[in-house]
Order: C-alpha cells, then structure tokens, then sequence
C-alpha cells in the first residue's frame, strides 16, 4: 500500500491498523519501561494531496495513548505531521511498517556551533546598487514587518525585557507595538532526565549572543571590557525575534523539540528560522534529520531557513546541514584582530594574540623558557610533553618566575587549563604555538597568555637558544581595526564537498564567524572578570555566529521584497556574494591559501547585492521533490511528504545522482566526468530587475575545461519574465584536482549574477 493516503484508504486500514497495534501492544506487555526510548515518528505532509485532513495522524496517537498513557512527548500538526513518544525498540519498528508513516528515528541529540562585523561587510561590498533615502542600510527600520525565529538556547536581554511565556503560551504582539523578542517558546521533556528550566530565558548565553546579532537594535559603547568598543547592532534592527528554546546549557538540542519549535514556527508566521546547530559529519539522511525534515516544511511554506555550516574544519566534507533546502553558512574572519604583543629582550615585538587583561606591561620583563627546557625529570612525561607544557611534565623549579612558551600539538588541554597549573609552579605568562589558537581569539581572563603562529613561535625559540638570558614579558589585549587580509576563512568552519552528495555545493555562502562581539546574558557571572560585574557583551567564535548574519540579511530582503520566494532570496544572497578580500585579492583560508566553494561557497555575503540581484534561481517544491528521487529514496514514501503533486507522479527512470546537477540550483556541481566527455545541465532564471533587459554570460574557467553557455544572451520584457539556458561542460584534458569556475550574467556595467561551478 502506498504510503500517501486517500481518505478511502484511511477509512480501509483503520480498523485493521487498530487490531494490530492493540495486538502488538499487548503481545510485548506495553513494553518494559527500561527498554523504552524517544522516538520520533514522522508521517510527512499534514493534508491529503486533495487538501483534505489526514486522520491517521490523530487515529495513531488515540490508539498509543489508549495502551501507553503519558507516552506522548511531542505532537506536530501545523506544518507537518508526526509525534515523538516513549516506545521500545519492537514498538517502532512495527509503527515504521504502518501506512502513511515515512520514518521512525530515535530522538537525536544535536549541538550547537558555537558590532564590527556589519561595519566590516558594509565597507567589503562591491556591488553599485542604486542609492536612495529610502535604502534600507540608511534607517533603524531595516527587516520592518519581519519576524525572524531562531532555534537556540532561548533568549534573554539585549535592550528589551524578554516577554516570558508561561506553559508554552505563545506571547505574540505580532506586527504591532514596539517589542524586539514579540514570544518565546520552551520545550522540556520533565520524564527525559534532561535539565528542566520551565522558562525560554537563556542559561547558556548563546541564544542571547546570536539573537542580538541577527536582529539587536543599535546600541552605543558596546564593548567586551573595552575590547571592540563601539556600537553593536544586528543585521536586520527592525525585525521582531521569536525565541523557541531547544536547547539547554550543556545538555544538547532534543530532536523532538526541534521539531516541535519548526510546527510551532510555522504556524505562529515567522518569515525567517536561524538554527545554529546540527548534528556530526557524515552521509545526511533526510528522512530521519530532523532539521532538514522539519526545513523542508517550513520551506514549503514560504520561510527561509539558514543554517550553520557545522565547526569540525578544516576536515573535508565535514560541512553539515546539507539539504538544498536549506541555506548552509560558513565563517569567515572580519577585520578586527585581538593582538598581545609578546615584547622579547632588545625591544622585538611579536604580534601575538587572544584575548588577556593581565597586569604585566613593558617596563618589566621576565626570563622565558621553553617546555623541553623545563622538563621534569619524572619519568611519567616524555620530552613532546613537556614541549606541550602538559600538566605534571615541567619542573617547578625551572618556571617559577618564568614566562613559558609551549607547543600545541597534544589536544587533551586547553591553554587555560596548561596555565592552571603552571600558575600553581609559580610560572609568569605562557606564550602558545599555534596557528589556529592565533587566528580565533580564545579568552584567558587575567591569565598572562598570548598566542603565537608557528612561524613566530619558531623566531622565539630561536631567540631563547641565541643568548643566556631571555627575557620577554605580555602584554595585555589591545584591538586592531583594519586588520589585513579579511575575510579570512576560520579554521574550524566545515568544508565541503558535501558527503555521499557529489552533485551538490556545500556550504553555500560564508558570513563573519570569528570572534563576533554581541550581546550577553547580564546575570553570567561565569563569564566574568574577577571582581568585575558580568559583562552586556561577549566575544564568540563559531558557524553559530556567521548563520545570524546571513539571518539578518535574508530578513531585510524579505522586508524589501515580501513576494520574494526563500529560494528567491537564497539565490539573491549567493549570486551576489563576494570572493575578494580587503586587499583586493581572492579570498584565503586559514593557511593562506585560496579559498575555494568548499570553503566558502558562493563567497562572502554582499549587504547590498541581494537588494537588487537582477536575476534569481528559483528552486521550488517539485524540485526537491526530484532530488529526494535522485538521492533513492522510496517513491511511495516521498508522496507523503509534500502537500501538492503532479497527478500521477513517479521519480523518473533516470533518477540518479548525476541528475542532482540539473536541479535549478544557484551554483552547479558535476562528477566523474572524463576527458574528453561532455555534460550539459539546465538552469531557468527569472527577472526580478528591470523589465527590458539583457543579460548576456562570461564564463571564468581553470585551463583543461571548455565551457558553453546557450544561449549567451537572455533578453527579458514586460511579458518575459523566465527564462532558461543550458550549459554544457567539457573536460579538454584529465585532472587530478577538483576545478572551479563560475559563468556570470551581467547587464550593463552596474549589475551581474555569479553561477559558481565545480568539477569534482
């Protein structure tokens, strides 16, 4: 039987369905509690494809609650169908097996990854937009009249009092009156042994930080102890934030209230849903994700969903959130630099970095040691511990006093941690070798650190063996602004290609992730100085904090073009991307080399490009719909899960992954194809720009690849709106790398769309 049902089949299966689970149910005695877990069972669209109401949702529920009382977790109804509750394994294998269910999955537990940089993307595009009073990056009223709905750790502060809604009640003031954060929702399980807040106000502070980035209003002297003073405000300042709390501090993000919070979501109408989370690296699977099940829903409805790339860099293929329905966002550096300078005997300075508020300064210098140097004669450490400064390895007698410079190499110990117990042997300062630790700021309170490239690292512990007495001392934490070259990709961000997907594009744009200042929950006093009141704002690095930009910036395209589909304004955001730094030069990753898009993407987000990006790629539900086919999965159970279909549709015999490149995506990806063979995909754009126009296309391609483009020349009118082009690909010679390139639409001298392409 096909998993789509008509009301007539609902009407066949239900008696029947009702005997086999009653029988089952008591066949296993309702199942020992012990080997009971949260599952989630998803039946896919809430409506019949005649738009009628399901009933098998509602019939499914009264029969487990009849034989399970308080089973129930979760119920969603509004944007899609399904439930998570209590069930051993047998139990959910037999429901898996039921008409109208697509998947059944163990709740996943999912993790978070975790101002200047607006200023910075403002002064970084490139794009010539026309520039009238009423621009939107001109006036407090950017994002009006959208609501933008972020997943996190909830909300507490940044201006505005958070209205509280008590027992899941939706405090909504919708499009009227002036609050910022207009609801809040929270989702605890009090039977799953999880943390329990009873409230959506923000423990861990993450929630608070990407919410005031995405959507804070403007707010003067914002600074983390004075570092990065000035004035911080969020990418879309007129947009209202609606808070759903799925997660908890330290606890993960629950499947199950994912899910709900996506129901909840679409019903209460918001234009917009920031995720900063996701699951591990690995092949995606969509029936049972429950970010891309409940994205797709939310999509279908007319909302843009941006998602984080994940922060498991730079490990190929490693990017997460892959669904082409979703926006996937990198991060990438500003250009704000942390620096503690490190001052060595005779006045060298060595830009360090980090941030510290010790209380050395330059007057007062102190003898410098290296780990090896110090190394304790227990024979518990090797001679790599001790160059690593691992606790326990280095004598207390050879530090005390010293600053120590230390490798990086051994990952069981963060720097903190290392000085933790060097403090305790009397040492000084530590200076640490490694690059990543330089590129990202880490914060060290009071602690006298200072983080060093390997490059400098090595100029030090060539200072220490040129004399008999090196001295150093560290300086506290100062910034500095126009900070060259940025952006930069951060080491942490998830790279492409995508994994088990060859023929999509991941990630798909790249927005500031490092060291992000924003705002902060006023009562943490964990991240506080000692004797110092909490601070209103924090530093943070992460996908967690490039995905609110790109939040902010798709709510200011919707404000400005509320017709707009999310696909709409997702290929708005990518085909207008920049690739070039503040040095005018391509775009590098953490070790300095060109970044390519399985690093960024599309590029690094435009402010204004999206605004007016001439042309769009529109990819719609049945698109998907094909790509779902493509990736294998079952016909019958892909019925269910859109709301509309073509009479009598069926994935086509040619359903595969090569066909996954035609999808009317806005980037192209092509594999396996051999020397001296061709490809051709299909793309169809629609003109959103000026009614009479022409665009015509120049192609940039590495050597070995010959491109077409037909036809070169698209010509729109009042009465043309689409239109579509083919472009075929041709290996000349065989390589052994992956090949990027791009073919560009432009019009005139003020406009132009990049299509990015790779051959892998």
């Amino acid at each position: 039987m096909e998993a789509n049902l008509t009301e007539k089949d609902e009407k066949q299966c239900k008696n029947s369905f009702y005997v086999l689970l009653v029988w089952y149910l008591g066949e296993v005695n309702a199942a020992k509690e012990d080997s009971n877990g949260v599952y989630i069972v998803y039946m896919g669209a809430s409506r019949l494809p005649n738009g009628a109401p399901r009933s098998d949702h509602d019939h499914l529920l009264n029969v487990l609650l009849k034989r399970k009382k308080n089973s129930v977790v979760e119920t969603y109804s509004n944007g899609f169908l399904g439930f998570a509750a209590r069930l051993s394994d047998e139990e959910a294998k037999s429901i898996a097996q039921r008409p109208g269910v697509v998947s059944v999955f163990r709740d996943p537990v999912l993790q978070l990854h975790t101002t200047r940089s607006w200023d910075f993307l403002k002064y970084q595009t490139a794009l010539k937009t026309d520039s009238t009073p009423s621009s939107p990056f001109a006036t407090t009223s950017t994002g009006a009249d959208t609501i933008i709905g972020i997943l996190d750790t909830g909300e507490n502060e940044f201006g505005l009092k958070l209205r509280v809604s008590l027992m899941r009640i939706w405090v909504q003031s919708h499009h009227t009156g002036r609050e910022k954060v207009i609801g809040a929702r929270y989702y605890d399980d009090l039977e799953s042994g999880t943390i329990s807040f009873g409230t959506p106000r923000d423990e861990s502070g993450h929630g608070t930080h990407v919410a005031s980035t995405a959507a804070g209003r403007p707010v003067s002297g914002a600074s983390y102890y004075g570092l990065a003073n000035g004035t911080a405000e969020g990418g879309s300042p007129g947009s209202r934030i609606a808070m759903y709390r799925v997660c908890v501090a330290g606890g993960g993000c629950l499947g199950s209230a994912i899910l709900k919070a996506f129901d909840d979501a679409i019903a209460d109408g918001v234009d917009v849903l920031s995720l900063s989370l996701g699951s591990s690296p690995g092949e995606p699977d969509f029936a049972t994700d429950p970010i891309a099940i409940g994205a797709f829903h939310a999509v279908e409805k007319g909302i843009i969903v941006v998602c984080s790339a994940g922060n498991s860099g730079p490990i190929s293929s490693s990017v997460v959130n892959v669904a082409p329905w979703i926006l996937t966002v990198a991060a990438t550096t500003i250009d704000r630099d942390f620096e503690a300078d490190i001052v060595l005997g005779g006045d060298k300075v060595i830009k360090g970095g980090g941030i510290n508020f010790s209380g050395l300064n330059r007057s007062t210098v102190h003898p410098l040691i290296d780990g090896r140097s110090a190394q304790s004669t227990s024979n518990q450490h090797d001679e790599a511990d001790a160059r690593n400064c691992v606790p326990g390895s280095l004598d207390d007698g050879k530090v005390k006093g010293k600053i120590v410079i230390c490798e990086s190499t051994d990952e069981n110990y963060e720097p903190n941690d290392k000085f933790d117990i060097l403090k305790n042997q009397g040492a000084i300062g530590m200076i640490v070798i490694d690059n990543d630790e330089r590129q990202v700021p880490s914060k060290y309170g009071t602690f006298p650190i200072a983080a060093v490239t390997e490059e400098d690292g090595a100029t030090i512990l060539s200072y220490i063996n040129s004399t008999s007495n090196p001295v150093a001392t560290i300086l506290p934490t100062v910034m500095i602004q126009n900070y060259k070259p940025a952006p930069a990709v951060g080491y942490f961000s998830s790279r492409g290609p995508t994994f088990g997907i060859k023929n999509l594009l991941k990630p798909d744009i790249a927005a500031p992730g490092v060291a992000i200042l924003a705002a902060w929950p006023s009562n943490d006093k964990k991240e506080a100085l000692p004797e110092r009141d909490p601070p209103l704002f924090d530093v943070l690095s992460g996908t967690s904090m490039a995905c609110p930009h790109v939040s902010g910036l798709a709510a200011t395209v919707k404000s400005q073009h509320p017709t707009w589909s999310a696909s709409a304004i997702r290929s708005a955001i990518m085909t207008t991307a920049i690739q070039t730094n503040n040095l005018h030069a391509p775009i590098t990753t953490n070790t300095g080399s060109i970044a390519t898009p399985y690093d960024i993407g599309a590029g690094e987000i435009s402010l204004t490009g999206p605004l007016q990006p001439g042309l769009v790629y529109e990819t719609e539900t049945i698109n998907y719909i094909y790509f779902l086919c493509n990736m294998g999965y079952d016909a019958n159970k892909i019925k269910s899960i859109a709301l509309a279909f073509p009479n009598n549709f069926s994935c086509p015999s040619s359903s595969g992954s090569d066909s996954i490149s035609n999808m009317n995506y806005p980037s192209i990806a092509i594999s396996s194809l051999k020397a001296s063979e061709s490809k051709t995909v299909n793309r169809t754009v629609t003109n959103v720009g000026d009614e009479d126009s022409t665009y015509t296309a120049a192609v940039e391609i590495p050597a070995g690849l010959h491109v077409e483009v037909v036809p070169n020349k698209l010509q729109f009118s009042k009465n043309v709106k689409k239109l579509s082009f083919q472009v075929t690909f041709k290996l000349t010679a065989a390589s052994q790398e992956d090949l990027f390139g791009s073919v560009t639409r432009l019009h005139g001298q003020m406009r132009s769309i990049k299509l990015g392409v790779h051959l892998l």
